[in-house]
């Protein structure tokens, strides 16, 4: 079964506007790309939509939040997931950047970090 999808690149500041064919749920191909980095995005966004997190959190005995994110994209729809969990940290100086504030954040292997030191 054929199915076409219509999404915008946002892997430079062109935006194209690209259809993608995905053929049985897998990419087949696409159009209006004008870079190979629109194909890229166009494979991986049609089929496993990847999202970086970008959050704070509470920090125990500081008036002023952390900043974190994931070490890399997790799937779209682990977001909620991964919320949640940032939700339930229990944080408690120093942190220092770069510091993994919790391992495997909602089961995808991802580890979040600070990014920023706070003592």
């Amino acid at each position: 079964m054929r199915e076409t999808q219509m999404i915008t690149c946002i892997s430079c500041p062109v935006g194209c506007r690209m259809t993608v064919t995905l053929k049985d749920g897998q990419f087949e191909s696409v159009t209006g790309n004008t870079c190979k980095r629109g194909e890229v995005y166009a494979r991986q966004e049609s089929v496993m939509p990847m999202r970086m997190v970008t959050a704070v959190a509470p920090v125990i005995g500081s008036a002023v939040p952390i900043s974190l994110k994931t070490q890399t994209p997790i799937p779209k729809d682990r977001i909620a997931e991964c919320m949640d969990e940032i939700n339930q940290l229990q944080l408690h100086l120093p942190i220092l950047l770069g510091d993994v504030l919790k391992e495997n954040v909602a089961g995808t292997g991802v580890n979040l970090v600070a990014t920023r030191t706070l003592v």
